[in-house]
């Protein structure tokens, strides 16, 4: 099918997440048929239950989730879909049911491997967002079921899928820039103080123990749900993890490089004095021996751009240097500073929505994945590849919390140099709710 085409017809869902007249994939049988549950519907799992519903012979069985206004939300979302989907609120339950070959998680991070696991030990093949795991463990463990269970596990760096980044990728493989040493990542935002939160009474619309589950259990507080999870330690993961997870995977990508030698960070919170834990402004470093570096800066409250863009990465080589501005785009230049190439997006990128700042090319990852279940195509990121630049962000912020620079096994980053930092590499557990690949 025509690239174009499919990127015209999936960007009228930019605005209201509808797609009308969307092109045919793939077979169209009853037999090709592939149903889903989305677990999490709030704000990107929304908008993942709405795209993956307007692909062809695609369908949303059930939702999953433990609030009463992101069930709302969620039927809502699906309100014009060819099947009315049913709600389970427990994913315990609901990885039961057989009727279904595919989960979609967009839950809290500290939900995201514990909820791949059970998918795929229950036959679902799983689409699980960044990152794969809330500590570099879970990385491991999700990686461990993917070839456990024989199922596709497949993570939401959707950068992986896009036709121009992968065109890009084979240009500098093929020597566009030289040998490629250096990669610089960055994202900005202008995010606003979370404040003291209060301890008070659970509100009756959420089930308050379904949404800690394998998270250790902490008193509700009022700035917790939905989104200011992703600044506390117990359940997020930070900046890094949160967006740094894409444009360093990238870099990662562009590189051919896997696993780090040496991590250090510097940063803090700095722009507010309230809850937040993690930080708002890190610069961290990853090398990788002889094969090159890796830096990443993100800062959350100043929206101060680089490069003109919000987020974005640039691959430096010995003979020229390559620059993406956070969407489908991409300039690769000489050692003057001449473009030799320019490639614009062609759906436009907004760098700081929190539901898809990369708008409806994300519809290219999606079908990849609905392709491999189908047994069209192969994944574009299968989770034990996805992890390793999660794993990054881990060790930055691992190095972060400890004040340390990291030496690292180049075989799978374990750190090497500190016992106090490798007691971060996993969690604890609320009891009967740990985590395991049987």
């Amino acid at each position: 099918m025509d690239r174009r085409e499919f990127v015209k017809n999936a960007s009228l869902a930019t605005a209201g997440l509808t797609i009308l007249n969307f092109p045919v994939f793939g077979k169209n049988a009853p037999s090709n048929k592939v149903v889903l549950a989305v677990m999490g519907v709030n704000s990107r799992g929304n908008y993942l239950a709405k795209c993956y519903s307007q692909l062809p012979n695609v369908e949303i069985a059930y939702i999953c989730d433990v609030e009463d206004g992101a069930i709302k939300k969620g039927f809502e979302a699906l309100k014009d879909a060819s099947r009315k989907p049913e709600l389970v609120r427990d994913i315990r339950k609901l990885v039961e049911k057989r009727d279904f070959d595919a989960l979609v998680i967009a839950a809290p991070d500290h939900w995201h491997t514990p909820a791949a696991i059970m998918g795929a030990s229950h036959g679902k093949h799983v689409y699980v967002e960044k990152p794969c795991g809330q500590n570099p463990y879970e990385g491991e463990l999700v990686s461990q079921a993917l070839h456990k269970y024989g199922k596709h596990i497949q993570m939401g760096n959707q950068r992986r899928s896009m036709p121009t980044l992968i065109e890009a990728v084979k240009q500098v493989r093929d020597g566009a820039i030289g040998d490629p040493y250096f990669a610089k990542a960055w994202y900005t935002n202008d995010r606003k103080s979370i404040g003291v939160g209060k301890h008070i009474p659970v509100p009756a619309t959420l089930d308050f123990e379904l949404w800690q589950g394998p998270a250790p259990r902490k008193q509700f507080q009022d700035n917790l749900v939905h989104y200011n999870w992703h600044w506390f330690w117990h359940w997020g993961t930070g900046e890094a993890c949160n967006n740094g997870t894409h444009e360093i995977d990238c870099c990662r990508w562009f590189l051919g490089t896997d696993y780090p030698t040496k991590v250090n960070s510097s940063g803090g919170r700095y722009a507010f004095q309230d809850d937040w834990q993690t930080p708002d402004t890190q610069v961290a470093s990853f090398e990788f021996g002889n094969k090159g570096t890796i830096s990443w800066e993100g800062r959350s409250c100043n929206n101060f751009p680089v490069e003109g863009s919000s987020r974005g990465f640039i691959i430096y080589g010995t003979n020229g240097s390559l620059v993406n501005l956070g969407g489908g785009d991409y300039k690769i230049l000489d050692m003057k500073n001449k473009v030799l190439k320019e490639v614009k997006s062609e759906v436009a990128a907004d760098p700081n929505n929190p539901v898809s700042a990369t708008g409806n090319l994300d519809f290219y990852h999606f079908q990849n994945f609905v392709g491999a279940v189908r047994g069209e195509n192969e994944l574009s990121s299968p989770v034990d590849e996805g992890s390793k630049s999660v794993l990054l962000c881990h060790l930055a912020n691992i190095a972060q919390r400890t004040g340390i620079t990291l030496e690292c096994d180049p075989t799978n980053g374990h750190i090497t140099n500190s016992a106090e930092a490798m007691k971060l590499w996993r969690r604890t557990y609320e009891p009967g709710w740990e985590p395991k690949v049987a």
